[in-house]
């Protein structure tokens, strides 16, 4: 780790030209202090870094310290560049490295393609936090601990003990075979098998991972694409979840889905409205669901749900009716 972050100080340095300890330490998320060792480091070893003193001081390196990676044309250094602004690296725990990553890069490409592929870089956006209509994604906030130990599990093929609280349980122990890791909209998932049987768990709700040694039972090779597609369907029309119809205030949609199993279908209307096709777990989930909303959502289908919802309203109203009071 410390031989990655001295690399890292390098190109940072010969990206910036000069850069004070508070900002070293800030890209590369540890103390000034450490960041003065680092560099006293460097000079031991004969890299030419020196300090410049004043208000704009900081460090720098001497011109001329640097390394090329050829073969890399340009269209083929602004794809590394436009994958680095996934979020997908987020998810799996690997943002600090995806940037080291994309720091080595541009610092090794040839002179001509620098410049060109970083600007052109600036000028596209894949999958932004929000869309026009201000619905915002949120990726799930999973401790770094627990995706690195998920994640080395997974790729090493061993089997993977999790403690995993299930939507309305309390967290248990489990032991997996993982099979691959899968993000969709900023959340993170684990394919994975127990007792032979398909399970897909959710990333942000492994509470602890531990890797074990003994091998994970799975195929060689796997098409995780088409696995996603086919839990994705069985998920979609199991067990005895409800799929609901709604209308609703677009600034309430992050409170639907956040709760929702699934959204099957989504359309904004011309009045700005949105209306969604979701699934939830069953009859109680639903309508707790969309009580939560209140009028913000309206329940268009099932029949059954309205006329709960309906009954519902009228009895808080009669409760709180002055006239009884």
């Amino acid at each position: 780790m410390r031989a990655d972050r001295l690399v890292s100080l390098v190109l940072l340095l010969r990206q910036h030209g000069r850069l004070s300890a508070t900002a070293l330490a800030r890209e590369l998320e540890v103390s000034t202090r450490t960041v003065l060792r680092d560099i006293e480091s460097l000079s031991a070893a004969g890299v030419p870094v020196y300090a410049e003193r004043g208000r704009n001081g900081g460090f720098a390196l001497l011109p001329g310290f640097q390394t090329e990676l050829t073969g890399l044309n340009h269209d083929e250094a602004l794809a590394l560049l436009v994958a680095g602004s996934r979020r997908g690296a987020q998810t799996f725990g690997l943002g600090t490295a995806l940037a080291s990553a994309m720091r080595k890069v541009v610092d090794a490409l040839p002179e001509s393609y620098r410049v060109t592929a970083a600007g052109a870089a600036q000028r596209l956006l894949v999958d932004p936090e929000t869309d026009l209509l201000a619905r915002r994604q949120v990726a799930e906030e999973i401790p770094d601990v627990v995706v690195a130990e998920v994640r080395r599990a997974v790729f090493a093929g061993h089997k993977l003990r999790i403690h995993y609280a299930a939507v309305g349980q309390a967290a248990t122990w489990r032991t997996v075979d993982p099979i691959g890791l899968v993000t969709v909209r900023g959340q993170g998932y684990l394919l994975a098998t127990r007792s032979g049987a398909d399970r897909t768990y959710r990333l942000s709700r492994v509470e602890a991972a531990e890797e074990l040694d003994e091998p994970a039972q799975r195929p060689d090779r796997v098409d995780l694409d088409r696995a996603w597609q086919e839990r994705s369907a069985r998920f979609r029309t199991g067990g005895d979840q409800v799929a609901v119809l709604v209308r609703m205030n677009p600034a309430r949609r992050q409170e639907l889905v956040g709760t929702a199993l699934a959204v099957l279908a989504e359309e904004t209307e011309a009045d700005g409205r949105l209306r969604l096709e979701v699934t939830f777990q069953d009859p109680r989930h639903a309508e707790w669901a969309l009580w939560q909303l209140g009028t913000d959502a309206e329940a268009l289908a099932p029949q059954w749900l309205r006329a709960s919802l309906r009954d519902r309203a009228a009895a808080i109203a009669a409760r709180y009716d002055a006239s009884s009071g």
